[in-house]
Order: structure tokens, then C-alpha cells, then sequence
């Protein structure tokens, strides 16, 4: 199920996910602008690591404690209180390596391996299941965020101080073979020094899945006083960091506190966007639209920008304008998944739902993550009178939100409806099949 909090912040969505149980889902923050940004802080790191930043998505949790994890070889998770907190685009990538370096250790797929075997996992292993229903594919590590509040997820996501201490070495190599300064990843830790001695109950998140001991401060503290902090920051790392970091904080802190802060970050671009979000949150329109044109000019071939002027002028109901700005988004950026879906939905809004329809199924075949997305393609297909694909879009967002009830019947409607054999059969069938797995769970607890 998608919400939205008392305001909507411009182009930032919250998508629910499934976690092993119901009650205890939690939020994916999808925002083009960001995840872009985090790739491109992450890239060098990623490459560093023998991985494709291509293929590895940094993705933002909507929690304010400060974690990152990651459940599966293709996402790396960090909550929003854990950016939130950073200063410097460094330390970032230091929670970025380390998490890399627990997919590159093979500690992700050796816990998948286990996990059929592990009776307390078994919502764990249905989420995974879920996700690799809802991207059509076979492969049960598709990258659905796993939350920490069963202690089957805690479990799952507690890594041995062995993993921890062969993590950290593979990060200061990844980090030194990209000519990133360790000091970043040492200034992580020391956000968590002395939380090892809490108990339980009282710890960070990060430290519960991360255990911090003081041997690992000692390694890291040691390789940065040998290779020394000499290189300088990055300035294109330094300034997606502050746009990334820029965005969220708009987005989650209030319209006056951004406002008094907007330009802290020294980029007057990332000013303009932070000052356009809090003019829309507070209703002030014309004020908003001025500061996002004013960013647009100063980077006219920047999709994101126009991106963030389109979702200003949905949320204001000018849909026809919406559409227009967003297909300028789409032009500068033909290939990201939620510019298109943005594209999609201005377009649906407007009437025109045949072309809703075709950019919204260019958005899912790219990204299936985003249950906005699929909510208007059901739509679009309803609407044009495909009413088996509308049922098969429908059931694949409630199997990714978690309601597996609800997935199965809208998926035994489309079976009935779409050709048996075709491509769109077979992913109702793969909906159906986790729904069966569900219920063979209940039946056996």
C-alpha cells in the first residue's frame, strides 16, 4: 500500500514493503534525485569492490536510527537517521564499502544458501520469495527491504565479528584502491563508540547488527594513521553527498527549518531545491515554481530538477503542465525508472492513458520496486479495457506490500483472464505460488 505522510514532499515517494510480518513493514523512500545521487557517490566504491553499480541500487530506508544493511547481493540499505547524520561524502562511502564488502565476501549468499533450513526465518524466506515474484524472476535475493523488528530479521541481519572484522578490512582496500579516505569510514564508528557497552535494548541499530568492537576501531585507526588523509574530497562526490543529503532533510524536517538552512550546504542549485520543497509544503506555489526554475536554469539538462517541477505541478492539480515538464524530465533521462513513472502518472491524470500506459510499463520493466507506479498501471489497464493485466499489475503491488491474501485472488483473476502459456500468465503464477507458500506457513504454525 503506498501513503503519504500529512504533506507529500515533492517527487519523494514512500512505498510500504513487506517485512516478515505485517505490523512490522516499514518504508522505502524512492526519489529519482537521491537514488541518483547516491549512485554517484557510490560508483567508485562499488567498482572497487568488483561490483556493478548498474546492478547494486543504494537505497533509503525511512527510519530515523541510524543502520545500514543489506539482505540480498543487488541493494544496500541505509536509514534515513544514519545520512541524516553524516557530514562529509567519505563517510558515506565508508558505510557503502563495508556493506559492499559483505556481498563481495559471499556473507549474503552463504545466509540465503541457509536460509530454507533456518525454522525462525520462514517469514524472511516469504519475503524474499515475494520479491522475486513481483521482478518476474527466479532468483530469491531480488532486493526487498528486510525491517529489524522480529528476531528472525535481527538474526538475519546480525553479522560475526569475523564477517564484521573481514568486512572492514575489504572496505580500507576498496577505499584505498578509489583513492577515498578511510578517515570517513573511522568517523562512522566513532558515531557508535562506546554503545557496545549498552545493553541490548539500548543500542543503535547499527551496532545490534554490526558488532562494534574496540580491536575493529584499533585496525581501522591504524590503516588511517598509515596511509594518511592527504587526497582531497571529490567536488562531483562532494556535491551529489550534499544534494542527496540536501533532499532528504527538506523532505523530512520542517518547512521553516529548512528555510533557515538552505544554503548550508554552499551549492546554490541545492539551495533553490531545498527552498522549492519548503515553499510547497507550505502551499506557497508561485514561490515554489520560482525556485525550482531558478534551479533549472542555472542546470538546464539536469532531469531532476524538471522532475521536481513536475511532481509540484501535480500535487497542484495542472496536470497538462505536469506532463509537459515531465516529458522533458523523460528526454533527459529515458532510462530511470521513477522519472518515467512520474512521466506515466502526469499522464494519466491528464487523460491520455494509452501513452500513461506504455511509460508506465517502461517504468515497471526497469524498477518494480515502486508500488505508486503500479497502482496507476492498473489503472491504465482498467481503463484500457485490459482487465486481466489489470488484475496482474494489481496483484503483484499487494504481493509487494506484504498482502499475500489479497495478491492471490487478484492473480487467480488473472489467470483466468490472460492467455495460459504467456508472459503475463506466468508472472500471475509466480504471484500464486507465493501466496500458496504463505498459506502452507500458517497451516504449519
Amino acid at each position: 500500500m503506498a501513503f503519504h505522510t500529512a504533506f507529500r514532499a515533492a517527487s519523494i515517494l514512500l512505498v510500504t514493503l513487506l517485512l516478515s510480518l505485517p505490523a512490522h513493514a516499514t518504508s522505502l523512500m524512492r526519489d529519482a534525485d537521491m537514488e541518483y545521487a547516491l549512485r554517484e557517490v557510490a560508483t567508485p566504491v562499488l567498482k572497487a569492490a568488483g561490483l556493478s553499480p548498474a546492478r547494486v541500487k543504494i537505497l533509503v530506508i525511512d527510519n530515523g536510527s541510524p543502520n545500514a544493511f543489506v539482505v540480498s547481493n543487488d541493494a544496500i540499505f541505509i536509514h534515513s537517521g544514519l545520512l541524516s547524520r553524516m557530514d562529509n561524502a567519505a563517510m558515506l562511502q565508508g558505510v557503502i564499502a563495508h556493506e559492499a564488502a559483505h556481498i563481495a565476501n559471499g556473507h549474503i549468499t552463504r545466509r540465503l544458501t541457509n536460509l530454507g533450513n533456518a525454522r525462525t526465518a520462514a517469514g524472511l524466506g516469504l519475503a524474499l520469495a515475494v520479491a522475486a515474484a513481483t521482478a518476474g524472476a527466479g532468483d530469491a535475493a531480488a532486493g526487498i527491504a528486510i525491517g529489524t523488528q522480529s528476531s528472525a530479521q535481527r538474526s538475519f541481519l546480525a553479522h560475526t565479528r569475523a564477517e564484521e572484522s573481514s568486512a572492514d578490512q575489504s572496505a580500507l582496500r576498496y577505499l584505498r584502491s578509489a583513492g577515498i579516505s578511510p578517515t570517513g569510514l573511522l568517523q562512522v564508528m566513532e558515531l557508535f563508540r562506546g554503545q557496545e557497552h549498552l545493553s541490548g535494548a539500548r543500542q543503535d541499530p547499527y551496532v545490534r547488527s554490526h558488532p562494534l568492537s574496540r580491536d575493529r576501531v584499533r585496525v581501522v585507526e591504524g590503516f588511517v594513521a598509515a596511509y594518511g588523509d592527504t587526497r582531497a574530497e571529490d567536488p562531483t562526490t562532494a556535491y551529489w553527498f550534499a544534494r542527496a543529503k540536501g533532499k532528504l532533510t527538506a523532505y523530512q524536517r520542517s518547512a521553516r527549518w529548512t528555510l533557515t538552512r538552505a544554503g548550508e550546504s554552499g551549492y546554490k542549485d541545492v539551495r533553490l531545491m531545498r527552498e522549492a520543497i519548503a515553499h510547497h509544503k507550505q502551499s506557497r506555489t508561485r514561490k515554489a515554481l520560482q525556485a525550482v526554475d531558478q534551479a533549472i536554469a542555472l542546470r538546464p539538462t539536469d532531469p531532476f530538477f524538471h522532475d521536481l517541477k513536475g511532481e509540484i505541478l501535480m500535487e497542484t492539480r495542472n496536470f497538462a503542465a505536469a506532463a509537459n515538464v515531465y516529458g522533458r524530465a523523460v528526454r533527459l533521462a529515458p532510462r530511470d525508472g521513477l522519472v518515467l513513472a512520474g512521466y506515466g502518472r502526469a499522464l494519466l491524470a491528464s487523460g491520455n492513458v494509452p501513452a500513461a500506459r506504455d511509460a508506465l510499463e517502461q517504468s515497471r520493466s526497469i524498477d518494480f520496486r515502486d508500488g505508486s507506479m503500479l497502482r496507476d498501471l492498473s489503472v491504465a489497464y482498467a481503463k484500457s479495457g485490459q482487465t486481466g493485466m489489470a488484475a496482474l499489475v494489481t496483484a503483484e503491488r499487494y504481493a509487494l506490500v506484504g498482502r499475500l491474501d489479497d495478491a492471490g485472488i487478484h492473480a487467480k483473476r488473472a489467470t483466468d483472464l490472460l492467455p495460459t502459456g504467456s508472459g503475463s500468465w506466468q508472472r500471475a503464477q509466480d504471484v500464486l505460488i507465493a501466496f500458496e507458500r504463505a498459506e502452507k506457513q500458517k497451516k504449519r504454525r
